[in-house]
């Protein structure tokens, strides 16, 4: 993602309606966990939103970022900050408890490296969270503006996640509701789609957005996937 992107990011990340979801998103999965809080890796941390949100929830987080920028914004906001390819992470066999990476793996040619890098760090048991933007349908001039190499079905995320050793818990669709406004406003989109928006367009976005955790969507088509994982014991 070019650095103009990362601060855009950056700067509507704690009030946008699509980061702020998917921050309450991790936050849940955090608390269903219901595993003791310890050493944390956030990939592909940008702004590092979902770094505070590990931090607070009591787990002991890195961002890593590969850009300069990122990693820029990230020290900015008083985080831990590695610079580093997901593909070559900088971290020993077995140290981690918990790894996100969250609209990491759609930027990588060999995303199967950095599944297997997931693998090798955690411990035996410990869990991986991954978001990234689904289905080739969707692909638009958005896509081609922050990096991204592809989108993903079910089948083929599933397929990377497993040939690295991981066993894949759940698997689930995100941003159901709204996919068919995504779909046109990426069908007439010329670029990212990373803007700011007036506050009550925002808000009811959010609730939108924020209903699916009481509707039964998650096996319907998305905007984005949603994995759980783990390293088996």
């Amino acid at each position: 993602m070019e650095a103009t992107e990362i601060r855009k990011l950056a700067a509507l990340e704690d009030r946008h309606w699509w980061y702020a979801e998917r921050r309450a998103l991790l936050a849940r999965s955090l608390r269903a966990l219901g595993a003791r809080p310890g050493a944390a890796l956030d990939i592909g941390a940008a702004g590092g939103g979902n770094t505070r949100v590990l931090r607070a929830h009591g787990w002991r987080p890195v961002a890593l970022e590969y850009s300069a920028e990122g990693a820029s914004v990230a020290r900015e906001r008083g985080l831990s900050v590695i610079r580093a390819d997901a593909r070559t992470l900088p971290v020993g066999d077995g140290a981690l408890d918990l790894v996100t990476a969250f609209d990491v793996l759609e930027h990588i040619d060999e995303d199967h490296e950095a599944a297997a890098e997931i693998f090798r760090v955690l411990r035996p048991g410990g869990t991986v969270l991954i978001a990234v933007p689904a289905d080739m349908k969707l692909w638009s001039a958005h896509d081609v503006a922050v990096g991204h190499v592809r989108r993903y079905d079910r089948a083929g995320l599933r397929a990377v996640i497993e040939k690295a050793g991981l066993v894949v818990d759940e698997l689930w669709s995100w941003n159901v509701l709204l996919r068919p406004v995504a779909a046109w406003r990426r069908r007439n989109s010329t670029g990212s789609d990373l803007d700011d928006i007036a506050a009550p367009v925002n808000l009811g976005l959010r609730a939108v957005v924020a209903a699916e955790r009481y509707l039964p969507v998650k096996s319907l088509p998305g905007v984005s996937l949603m994995l759980r994982a783990h390293r088996p014991a």
